[in-house]
């Protein structure tokens, strides 16, 4: 009997620890219940800031992306600007220089006008004179050479007569004269100048050779040509070897 009631006391308590884990339990899903519908909520409300925070970046995306359009538009067209404004004073300041070079050929027509207004000679006439004057100095011009040919060959003659009447007469030559050894023949002891007639030389005109500012040597002309002449070594005034390039200055300048 004792052990009968001891069941039911154990099966009681038992019923009393079910009863109660019962509870407990159903108070904690109840819990667990509210605090997931909690997390739904909160999950939800997350969702759809995050949806908005989504749209509204893509709405800044797309307005940043305008507004860099807007700005690479903006610099295209400041480029542009400048670069029109640059061409548009290059263009001012060149007409500026033509504006001013076109003024002083106004004014200088203006002064050759009133210059050959002054003459008293229409343009016709002035034509003319200019056309006269242009044939008087061509040949005034052809009267200067034609007389210094004279001279040249009054020179000349003067120069063979002197020598005729006394073989040791000195020609002299230009004090300017300088030339040089175009072809030296060391056999026959002649060489070839690069100065004549044009230049002054005369024959029996006698020139001093040297090289590097020293005497080689004495050479007199034999013939003259136009732009060259031909000379003799002089016994006795060969002093070195008379080499092509060296230079030539008259053995007697003239004082005029």
């Amino acid at each position: 009997m004792l052990i009968r009631i001891s069941l039911i006391v154990a099966i009681i308590a038992g019923l009393a620890v079910g009863v109660l884990n019962f509870v407990t339990v159903k108070d904690k899903i109840t819990t667990l219940q509210t605090d997931l519908s909690t997390t739904k909520d909160t999950l939800a409300k997350t969702q759809s800031k995050l949806s908005k925070t989504e749209k509204d970046l893509a709405s800044t995306r797309s307005q940043l992306e305008e507004t860099n359009k807007i700005l690479v538009a903006t610099f295209t067209e400041r480029d542009t600007a400048v670069q029109t404004a640059e061409t548009a004073v290059k263009r001012a300041t060149q007409l500026t220089e033509e504006l001013t070079k076109t003024k002083q050929e106004r004014d200088d027509a203006q002064a050759n006008l009133a210059a050959y207004k002054a003459t008293g000679f229409d343009p016709g006439q002035i034509l003319t004179l200019g056309k006269t004057l242009k044939q008087t100095q061509d040949e005034v011009q052809a009267v200067k050479d034609e007389n210094r040919l004279f001279v040249r060959r009054i020179k000349k003659l003067e120069t063979e007569l002197a020598i005729y009447k006394t073989p040791e007469f000195i020609v002299a030559l230009p004090a300017s004269l300088k030339g040089k050894i175009l072809v030296s023949d060391p056999k026959w002891d002649f060489v070839v100048l690069d100065v004549g007639e044009n230049q002054g030389v005369l024959e029996h005109g006698e020139f001093l050779v040297n090289r590097n500012g020293s005497l080689v040597a004495k050479v007199r002309v034999t013939s003259v040509q136009k732009d060259r002449s031909i000379a003799n070594v002089l016994p006795g005034w060969k002093l070195g070897e008379v080499l092509e390039g060296d230079q030539v200055i008259p053995a007697h300048p003239a004082s005029s």
